[in-house]
């Protein structure tokens, strides 16, 4: 799930959260959060903390200077103990920015071993002009594990055939990285989804009944816990 800070790391851990996306400006839907937010979240849970990786608004990387830093600041975070990023990039024409997401990959060390970063491909896939394509062109790079999809650019009600169908390819060439739901989620979509074979969701506004204005709250983190460890629904 989605935190923007310690204090939203310690209630979604309390609230039984697994695993973080530390973001900040979530008005641009994400950017990457500073050297020290990332310590200070990374001292304050002991939950996986996956580092978004974007300088700005959109899903292009920009000029290659603006690569340029954001490969900079990878690497900071790399330095500081990230191993597990968010990340993903399209050309003008909606294919993936291949030679983007490789020069990121390779900063923070994905493919170097044992110790490998592992890294998701964010929701730029429900941009893309070939979503099948992409996901073929990106198989054979080092450290990718997942891919955060809502099956749509305008959420998972649009998107539940997409991923239904995607969950149904899991292992095959292109589709062994896990599918991890994410984008207009709703409770009510759990059943559907975890019936076709989905068993990874993300979560931001769910857990903060304020609006992003206010913090997360662990008793709502608690309530999508519930639900996922309920026994999975048949027929």
């Amino acid at each position: 799930m989605i935190a923007l800070n310690p204090v939203d790391a310690i209630a979604a851990q309390a609230g039984g959260a697994d695993r973080l996306e530390l973001v900040t400006d979530i008005a641009a839907d994400g950017l990457t959060p500073s050297r020290e937010t990332f310590a200070a979240v990374r001292s304050a849970v002991d939950l996986p903390v996956r580092v978004m990786l974007r300088a700005s608004d959109g899903f292009t990387a920009g000029d290659a200077a603006a690569l340029d830093a954001l490969c900079e600041a990878a690497t900071a975070l790399h330095s500081e103990g990230a191993d597990e990023f968010v990340l993903g990039f399209l050309s003008d024409d909606g294919g993936v920015d291949l030679d983007a997401v490789t020069a990121l990959t390779e900063v923070v060390g994905a493919g170097a071993g044992v110790d490998e970063s592992r890294w998701t491909f964010h929701r730029a896939i429900d941009r893309a002009a070939d979503r099948d394509g992409l996901r073929k062109r990106l198989a054979d790079l080092p450290g990718l594990d997942t891919y955060l999809t809502a099956g749509s650019a305008r959420g998972v009600d649009d998107g539940l055939p997409t991923l239904l169908a995607e969950a149904e390819r899991a292992g095959t060439p292109g589709y062994e990285p896990r599918l991890m739901v994410g984008g207009g989620l709703r409770l009510d979509h759990l059943p559907a989804l975890r019936a076709g074979g989905v068993d990874a969701f993300h979560i931001g506004g769910a857990a903060r009944p304020a609006g992003w204005a206010g913090p997360v709250d662990a008793a709502a983190v608690d309530q999508w816990r519930t639900a996922l460890d309920a026994p999975v629904p048949v027929g």
